[in-house]
């Protein structure tokens, strides 16, 4: 069996986190590789990993892969998208982050996960993604176009608002005046979209929600929109830039620009283990029925 370990930090939940991964596969002869940079920052740690030298590193990913292990919180998630890409390999995630709604596996329970997930123990969730296009055509864009969370549009260097036109399927929707418009997938509702008032939406579900940022139009609500919809933004303002975000990566771009929003002709495949349902990530993260009344 052949597993990629992806990383983007070494915090203090790090050290022993990464051992005890590195030493379980190693004892059940996984063969691992490590992200160049994750090496690289391991490599200048003291830790108790047996024959580090002989793990190998990896730039890029192939088919030959049977899953992705992440190492850190959601985020580190969403950055391991851009080597999985659509290539169908499945991810699990260590949390040594904060909530952890993607990245669920505690550091005591990362052996029993491992090895579960060897006997062929778990589920695969496919994850809808978002993708876009912009006219004129952006070069960072093109380069990675696609995200699992969200795709944010947001105002640049100032503090007034912009104005979001807002179309779908070349029908006008609205103009939202505000700090800007947030397009998530089910996966991605309970993050940004979540703290700006947009609903949860199960992982399953065949939609996108559309919810703006801080709106001055007081009646603009987040709208659940079928995950079929080509959505289209364009952006005016007191400046003459906006950003645009996929996930974390932050792009740079003229006003008026045609932003063309629909679902990706792929999935990112999320292993869940057995005793991990959405629903129960969602009692424990949102800390649902933790009323002193009941």
């Amino acid at each position: 069996m052949k597993v990629a370990i992806f990383g983007r930090y070494y915090n203090d939940t790090t050290p022993a986190s990464v051992e005890i991964l590195f030493n379980y596969l190693r004892k059940q002869g996984v063969e691992a590789y490590i992200q160049t940079r994750f090496h690289q920052l391991i490599s200048i740690e003291n830790h108790g990993i047996k024959d580090f030298d002989t793990y190998q590193t990896f730039n890029d990913l192939d088919k030959s892969f049977d899953f992705l292990v992440s190492i850190g919180g959601d985020g580190t998630i969403l950055r391991s998208t851009i080597f999985v890409k659509d290539l169908g390999i499945p991810i699990i995630g260590i949390n040594t982050g904060r909530l952890g709604f993607l990245a669920t596996i505690q550091v005591d329970a990362i052996e029993q996960a491992i090895q579960n997930i060897l006997d062929g123990h778990y589920k695969i969730s496919e994850r809808s993604l978002l993708s876009v296009k912009t006219e004129p055509e952006n070069l960072d864009i093109v380069a990675m176009d696609f995200a699992l969370n969200e795709i944010t549009v947001s105002r640049k260097n100032t503090t007034a608002m912009i104005t979001v036109d807002t179309y779908l399927d070349g029908e006008f929707l609205n103009s939202y005046w505000s700090d800007g418009l947030i397009v998530s997938t089910p996966t991605g509702s309970t993050g940004y979209s979540l703290s700006c008032g947009g609903p949860v939406i199960t992982p399953g579900a065949n939609n996108f929600v559309l919810t703006p940022i801080a709106p001055h139009n007081l009646s603009a609500r987040p709208l659940i929109i079928p995950d079929h919809t080509e959505v289209q933004l364009t952006v005016d303002g007191r400046e003459d830039m906006h950003l645009i975000s996929l996930d974390s990566r932050v792009v740079t771009l003229a006003n008026g620009t045609i932003i063309k929003i629909k679902k990706a002709d792929f999935t990112i495949k999320m292993i869940d283990l057995l005793d991990e349902t959405f629903f129960s990530t969602l009692r424990k993260k949102l800390l649902w029925g933790e009323d002193k009344r009941n």
